[in-house]
């Protein structure tokens, strides 16, 4: 385990996301079912379930990606530090500056290592020297746990870096534009063991800065990097609550099944 809150901290934890009654449809599918959910700041949220249960769904309403499916409609109210996300005001494009997202396959740029990371900086107007944008590159490949893998090599194709390198890369790449979320959509399933622990133990270094929210298929690793846990099943949160008394004492019994391999 990575866990080190303490008491303390968990009582100085604001609520970063809060969801209510949100229902998502494909079409005529139903896919999310009145979910409520509350996230907190500085911690590592999981969302596990079985494959197709809607978790990644709704990962994907927190940024508005689901904006980009011509078919997808979404229903209820998510609210980003108390503003709704979905309000005709705010720019999509914005939000997800704010929320960073880092997909199940490691997906670099075709660019150099140094602009695959300075790409958001760029867009955004976050630098306002070429000095500025080094600094800004470097804090974020060290986030990335990557600057001394790479600082002598920072034009060379980002491409060419490793599984687990490429997938921190592309966390480096997304806290480079300081997001106060950063959302993973089964940021490990693509890597071997050891990337994989390398990007777990980064996970639980970025929650100092960060709320952190994966979905995960492994409940081995929602164990060990998670301080909260969402079970997701059939398009419906089932149970939401601290990891420890998710694993050990669910108060569902379709969760227990879950973890006890009985459905999934």
């Amino acid at each position: 385990m990575y866990d080190t809150t303490s008491e303390k901290d968990v009582d100085q934890k604001t609520i970063k996301f809060s969801a209510r009654k949100v229902q998502v449809f494909y079409g005529d599918t139903h896919a999310i079912k009145d979910v409520d959910v509350d996230i907190e700041d500085k911690t590592v949220t999981a969302f596990i379930g079985p494959s197709g249960c809607g978790k990644s769904t709704f990962l994907r309403c927190l940024n508005r990606m689901n904006d980009t499916i011509d078919i997808c409609r979404i229903e209820g109210d998510i609210r980003l530090d108390g503003e709704d996300i979905y309000d005709r005001r705010v720019d999509p494009v914005q939000l997800r500056a704010k929320v960073g997202m880092v997909f199940q396959k490691p997906n670099p740029f075709p660019k150099s290592i140094y602009d695959n990371v300075a790409y958001g900086p760029r867009i955004h107007g976050l630098a306002r020297s070429k000095a500025d944008l080094d600094q800004i590159v470097e804090r974020a490949l060290r986030r990335g746990a990557l600057w001394d893998e790479v600082k002598d090599r920072l034009h060379a194709p980002g491409t060419g870096l490793s599984g687990g390198q490429q997938q921190r890369l592309c966390i480096a790449r997304a806290v480079a534009t300081e997001p106060e979320v950063l959302l993973m959509d089964e940021p490990c399933s693509a890597l071997d063991p050891i990337a994989t622990a390398q990007v777990e133990e980064l996970i639980a270094e970025l929650r100092r800065d960060y709320s952190v929210v994966i979905v995960t298929h492994s409940m081995q690793q929602a164990a060990r990097v998670s301080q909260k846990t969402a079970f997701f099943h059939l398009g419906n949160l089932v149970e939401f609550g601290e990891t420890g008394n998710i694993f050990t004492n669910p108060e569902d019994k379709r969760t227990e099944s879950y973890i006890t391999g009985r459905i999934g």
